[in-house]
């Protein structure tokens, strides 16, 4: 990924956050080729097409194996693409040992990924050091994130820490991930210098979701304080629990002076062709937030809240969504203020629903929650309450000073044991991530994909999928189109 002086670069996430966040991570392969010569028309600097939402519903419900979507997006873009893992964990909430890290790294790279993101969900970056070292090791470049969130631990000088340390580990570049939308333009103006201060020269990218309604302007404080680039997503999957417009943040950059390489007339046949998707398909569309102050006490991302009140009304108890929400501003705080990103945004939901639901704080205490508050997954903003900690009856300086993948053995010798010596790489990351039932499917091929369309295409091939319409007539430039069963 290159820097160029003047210029904002853009990261679509259309392929990746945008559905993820609109779409509930069900966007398909076929429904990605039609576009991608646009898309890659469209002057982005990065193609984000991988995360470990994506991986995961990929394998459990769209039954596609995640390497081959990749090996066809890196083929057919010459857009660089960006895959991004979770640090120790990949693509799940489990930690994997530094072996697994590194294989993951090479396939990637084998793939044709070439700009590897990778965070940590408690922003201890030991737990992201084998990713970057992997990663380098294969050829890509690293863009590494500091998570944001709102606490009494989560100052400038917290976050500048955080950069300072990934300045040590050699990241390329340094994103400021902002899952919930809680940056405001007051703050950015504050910590934004003081992280252009701390990475000393490495370049600085900012991703922010627009549930507050606030994200673009806190781009456009991104933008005046000199970071180099900026996540977006073409407008059908922008806005809402999603991330900016790219059409918007375009505008924002070029005011300031900032030019982003964006061909307007290809972005607009990206949006067109994601708009028709969405009509086809019956799926919704972004629309900008309307400001809402409680996102500030309970901090919880929209697709999370969407997929509670669907859990709650299943049982009956979508009345008690507002108490539910109160108690995760209560169990954050008691938990030392992990930040509600995944896979601490799930458990911190679950215990606070435990709480409200059986009418007393911490009765039962998932396994889950009792490992973080230990530190099995890695150092925390700050001590739990004494409230909590007698209840779960655990030690957070149990773990002791060494990072978590430190106590964990190597994972391949056993994969290949059970495999066979000539199992290929991405089989064996496969049954590391899952178990046989789930890797099975895999198998097969990658859905049938077509790599071109226009309007009139998508039109005639939706009219001829009808199965209750027999004729039709298309007028087209004055010239009509009969079409028949």
């Amino acid at each position: 990924m290159t820097t160029t002086p003047g210029r904002f670069g853009l990261i679509d996430v259309t392929l990746r956050d945008g559905h993820q966040c609109l779409w509930s991570t069900r966007m398909t392969t076929p429904q990605m080729t039609p576009i991608l010569g646009a898309i890659d028309r469209a002057g982005y600097a990065v193609v984000n097409i991988m995360g470990g939402a994506v991986f995961d519903v990929m394998v459990r419900f769209l039954r596609e194996n995640p390497w081959r979507r990749m090996e066809l997006l890196c083929r057919h873009l010459r857009t660089p693409c960006d895959a991004l893992t979770r640090g120790q964990s990949l693509y799940t909430f489990e930690l994997f040992p530094d072996d697994i890290v590194e294989l993951n790294a090479q396939v990637l790279a084998r793939l044709g990924v070439r700009v590897l993101t990778v965070y940590d969900a408690l922003n201890d970056n030991r737990n992201i050091a084998s990713s970057v070292r992997a990663a380098h090791g294969a050829g890509m470049q690293v863009n590494a994130m500091i998570t944001y969130a709102l606490s009494p631990v989560h100052t400038d000088e917290y976050f500048a820490e955080r950069a300072r340390e990934l300045v040590a580990i050699k990241a390329d570049t340094i994103a400021v991930k902002d899952p919930t939308g809680l940056l405001t333009p007051e703050r950015a103006r504050t910590l934004f210098p003081t992280l252009v201060a701390a990475a000393a020269g490495t370049p600085l990218q900012l991703h922010s979701h627009c549930q507050s309604g606030l994200a673009p302007e806190v781009y456009s404080v991104a933008i005046a304080c000199g970071f180099s680039h900026g996540y977006a997503a073409a407008m059908p999957l922008a806005n809402g629990a999603s991330l900016p417009a790219t059409e918007e943040i375009d505008e924002r950059a070029r005011a300031l002076g900032r030019e982003t390489g964006i061909d307007r007339a290809a972005l607009a046949e990206v949006s067109d062709y994601f708009r028709w998707v969405a009509l086809r398909d019956g799926l919704p569309t972004g629309r900008v937030a309307a400001f809402d102050p409680a996102l500030y006490e309970h901090q919880v991302p929209g697709g999370m809240i969407s997929n509670l009140r669907s859990q709650l009304a299943t049982m009956g108890l979508q009345h008690r969504l507002p108490e539910i929400l109160d108690e995760v501003a209560r169990v954050r705080h008691d938990l030392g203020w992990p930040i509600l990103v995944s896979p601490f945004a799930q458990y911190i939901v679950t215990q606070a629903v435990l709480n409200v639901v059986q009418g007393e704080r911490y009765r039962t205490i998932p396994d889950e929650v009792r490992k973080y508050a230990a530190g099995d997954y890695g150092r925390l903003a700050a001590r739990p309450s004494d409230e909590f900690l007698g209840r779960a009856e655990v030690d957070p300086d149990a773990a002791g000073s060494e990072p978590p993948a430190a106590r964990l053995e190597p994972g391949l010798p056993a994969l290949r044991r059970r495999l066979g010596a000539t199992a290929p790489d991405e089989e064996l990351l496969l049954h590391a991530f899952y178990d046989d039932a789930l890797v099975a499917p895999l198998r097969q091929p990658l859905p049938p994909c077509r790599f071109a369309t226009t309007p009139l295409v998508e039109l005639v091939g939706h009219l001829l999928a009808q199965d209750d319409l027999r004729a039709a007539r298309v007028h087209v430039s004055g010239v009509d189109l009969s079409l028949r069963r």
